[in-house]
């Protein structure tokens, strides 16, 4: 099955992509902008392309049941983003998709919403992959995939609205629970490589 996009929401992906790596990249920067660059790219291949990726899972799976599924940035959150990574902390909540159709069910919701924390995963496991084998900046980036999509997964797995977390667990629990120990055992398993 292929994605459709339209213009619009192309710009609104690689708006968000962008400022989130920004953000990430300051944030990494630690305040200090000398290797700004280096880490903008670092924070654009790892969070970036998690966030990506876990948008596109849910437009993905969406798409396949026939509904109209579309990204949308979140102007005010991404401004958040930026401003909060200069203080040390980020709050980062950059946008999602939009969903609509007749016969949304909570199962086939929880589908939806599932595959994004599952993409983080498989993405975390990539970067893992990428960690052990690399060697250099190779190494720092698949030690920062990893670790950033682990998190990601489980962040999202918060069982509180508007969180993917509520919207699985109301629609499969066994699901639910499946995920959060996938994405537990990756956040443990970063305390020993």
């Amino acid at each position: 099955m292929r994605l459709n996009f339209s213009s619009f929401e192309k710009k609104e992906i690689i708006k968000a992509w962008l400022a989130i790596s920004l953000a990430f990249g300051i944030l990494i920067s630690r305040g200090g902008l000398s290797n700004l660059f280096v880490n903008f790219f670092i924070s654009f291949i790892t969070v970036g392309v998690g966030f990506l990726l876990h948008e596109l899972a849910h437009k993905y799976v969406a798409q396949k049941y026939r509904y109209f599924a579309e990204f949308r940035a979140d102007n005010k959150m991404l401004l958040i983003a930026i401003a909060s990574s200069f203080f040390g902390f980020l709050f980062a909540a950059p946008g999602g998709v939009i969903i609509n159709g007749t016969g949304i069910d909570r199962r086939k919701y929880a589908k939806i919403a599932g595959a994004g924390p599952f993409m983080n995963i498989i993405i975390a496991l990539v970067f893992l992959a990428v960690n052990l084998s690399g060697t250099g900046i190779i190494q720092i980036i698949g030690n920062y995939g990893f670790s950033i999509n682990s998190w990601l997964a489980l962040f999202n797995l918060i069982p509180i609205f508007p969180f993917d977390g509520a919207k699985i667990i109301s629609g499969n629990k066994k699901t639910y629970f499946s995920l959060v120990i996938a994405s537990a055992i990756l956040m443990m398993l970063q305390l020993f490589i």
